[in-house]
């Protein structure tokens, strides 16, 4: 048999401030295409049972236009594969700190076939696939690992789906970026007893074993997509997001679905700008802008410059700057200042510490309430804090 296993859409999610036509913030639009990019390759698959691992919606309050499109979605798939079931399971980002609140995820069940996960764990049987399969939401894991036992039931198939961290899995460079999910150790999933494990939350496609994947995102959709770069090169698919087609049988088979994406990131070559003057560094920039192979209209673009004083910085051609803001979606100069360093004594040089530095170490030393990580707290405030810095280099 034959699944289809995606996670991770944040249908809704909003970013930068261009918009459509239509009026919708034009990321939202993007995340909205991948999603009917995955639905239409799926439908040409026919797959025996559709998986979402999580995290179909950025917030547990969407906008209209997110759910109207979601179900629009599911509705074509219902339509185009009327004997094969959905089933959603709640991630992070879909559940509601309070049980009262309820999860918009319902609204689908109306569909008929569409199976909600949102709240304790289930096992779900389909005799006509003789499969079964255990859903285990966010909400299910904060409570216990225990809920990822295998099924009672003695079908051929055994199936896992869950959205939380494998410990280990996520990078340096994900670490401070996909946070909110329950840490799971590799040893919880049982991965020898599945035939399959589908894995929500992570937003590379990447196995934690040979039966046991992350499917990763339809789209970049995390507060820093270049780290994903970084982990899908590892990979071997940078730049490239999609779905998984998993066939289950004697040997499980798991192969990588990539869906066209409306625009590309471009991350340009760093720029050293040690000695280098403001003339210097305007026309280095614009040689970096002109080699991207993408180029960069309608493009999301980084450009990293290391070692540059705050009064060069200043001087830099910023009429030339705003000009390629205006071509790409979104185009970042991310120029960042030398290691400060200050006299002490007779002469010794020593280490100032930054603005960032020292709310980093307040909050670490800070009481905290138990439900606050506190290496969350302190990554979160130092990448505001650096997003401070590059707003007030390019005043």
């Amino acid at each position: 048999m034959k699944l289809a296993h995606l996670a991770d859409l944040h249908l809704g999610f909003r970013q930068y401030y261009r918009q459509t036509s239509s009026g919708i913030n034009q990321r939202e639009a993007d995340v909205a295409h991948a999603f009917g990019h995955a639905v239409d390759a799926i439908l040409e698959a026919k797959p025996d049972i559709v998986l979402f691992a999580g995290d179909l919606f950025h917030s547990v309050r969407p906008t209209n236009a997110a759910i109207l499109h979601a179900f629009n979605q599911l509705q074509q798939l219902r339509v185009g594969l009327p004997d094969v079931p959905i089933v959603i399971v709640a991630g992070n980002h879909d559940t509601p700190r309070s049980v009262e609140t309820g999860s918009i995820l319902k609204l689908f069940e109306v569909l008929g076939g569409v199976h909600i996960v949102a709240q304790d764990a289930r096992e779900l049987t389909f005799e006509r696939s003789d499969l079964s399969l255990v859903c285990v939401p966010h909400a299910a894991l904060t409570v216990s690992r225990s809920s990822l036992a295998l099924p009672e039931s003695g079908a051929s198939h055994k199936v896992l789906v869950t959205h939380g961290e494998i410990a280990g899995t996520l990078s340096r460079e994900s670490s401070s970026l996909e946070y909110g999910g329950i840490l799971v150790e590799p040893s919880d999933l049982n991965v020898d007893a599945w035939s399959y494990v589908a894995l929500g939350h992570y937003h590379v496609a990447r196995a934690v074993a040979a039966n046991a994947w992350y499917c990763g995102s339809l789209e970049y959709v995390s507060t820093n997509p270049w780290g994903e770069l970084i982990d899908e090169a590892r990979e071997g698919r940078r730049g490239k997001k999609g779905w998984l087609l998993v066939e289950l049988g004697d040997r499980t088979k798991v192969e990588f679905m990539p869906i066209s994406l409306a625009r590309d990131l471009v991350d340009l070559e760093p720029i050293q700008g040690e000695g280098l003057g403001a003339e210097d560094l305007d026309r280095v920039v614009a040689e970096r802008v002109a080699s991207a192979r993408q180029g960069i209209e309608d493009n999301i673009v980084r450009q990293v410059v290391y070692d540059v004083p705050r009064p060069i910085a200043r001087e830099m051609d910023h009429q030339q700057i705003r000009k390629f803001k205006t071509s790409a979606l979104h185009y970042n100069l991310d120029v960042r200042r030398p290691a400060p360093s200050r006299v002490i004594g007779v002469g010794a040089p020593g280490h100032r510490q930054t603005l960032s530095e020292l709310v980093t170490d307040y909050l670490s030393r800070r009481t905290l309430t138990a439900e606050v990580d506190r290496k969350q707290l302190t990554d979160l405030a130092d990448r505001y804090m650096d997003e401070v810095e590059r707003d007030l280099l390019e005043e």
